[in-house]
């Protein structure tokens, strides 16, 4: 028989402080619900928008009527794509929390269409949020994750990428070259990050979903052809679901991930 320390907590996060952007729809509020039901303290989810069907009053509503959950949701509007958007964030979060236990840069942008006439300016919005955004959020936010990390159980900072970081998928009128190749910018900067954080007890990983139902990817799916074409050039014949996506930030966050 193997000796398994602490198995009962294996996939729990009693007591943490956790940070979403993106937070407020989609895979940020599958994240962050998934974060309360496993015990965690605190859930602070950001977005450009505090009001609307979108923003974040709505989503903190909903997360704090949760059933049979102690924690708490705050949300914090900003626009992480900004670095002055980010200091303020970090100012903010340092007037009720003086460190971060998770770090789930979640909030990102696309642009689709045909190669030759694509504006520059959703190329720039494009790497603003989902290449410069996320490194200047984990820099900013380092001093307060340090603080929480130790050798036995470390911080966590999770880069939500895309599956089309690893190969090109959609050209042609559907063209998503820009946002592919923000997101492989996305998987090297992760790497940079678990080498540059590893031995400050913050451990540094990307998750890369294929098609997920959410705004951001709504459009695409559309273009071609929709969910159930979509989902028969799935193996497992089917997209994403938000226990997917639940499943695997526990398990990145919880003790169960601390080698990871």
């Amino acid at each position: 028989m193997s000796e398994i320390k602490g198995f009962e907590t294996m996939f729990r996060l009693d007591g943490k402080v956790a940070l979403i952007t993106g937070g407020s729809r989609g895979l940020g509020l599958h994240t962050a619900t998934a974060f309360l039901l496993a015990g965690a303290r605190k859930v602070i989810i950001t977005a450009r928008k505090a009001e609307g069907p979108q923003g974040i009053n709505q989503a903190v509503e909903k997360l704090n009527k949760l059933p049979g959950v102690a924690g708490q949701a705050v949300g914090i509007p900003a626009n992480v794509a900004k670095v002055e958007e980010i200091e303020r964030l970090v100012t903010e979060v340092k007037k009720t929390e003086p460190k971060i236990d998770i770090l789930v840069a979640n909030a990102g942008a696309t642009w689709g269409g045909p190669f030759e006439p694509t504006p520059d300016w959703s190329t720039q919005k494009i790497l603003d949020l989902n290449v410069r955004g996320v490194f200047n959020l984990v820099r900013l936010m380092t001093p307060l994750l340090e603080a929480a990390g130790s050798a036995a159980d470390p911080s966590r900072v999770i880069v939500v990428s895309s599956i089309a970081g690893t190969r090109v998928s959609h050209v042609g009128d559907n063209g998503t070259i820009m946002y592919s190749a923000s997101k492989a910018a996305a998987h090297h900067l992760a790497r940079n990050l678990a080498v540059e954080l590893g031995p400050r007890n913050i451990t540094t990983n990307t998750v890369a979903p294929g098609f997920f139902p959410s705004k951001l990817a709504n459009g695409l799916i559309e273009n071609l052809g929709g969910e159930r074409t979509l989902s028969l050039e799935v193996p497992r014949g089917r997209l994403g679901q938000p226990e997917d996506i639940a499943g695997v930030m526990v398990f990145l966050c919880s003790p169960a991930g601390n080698y990871m």
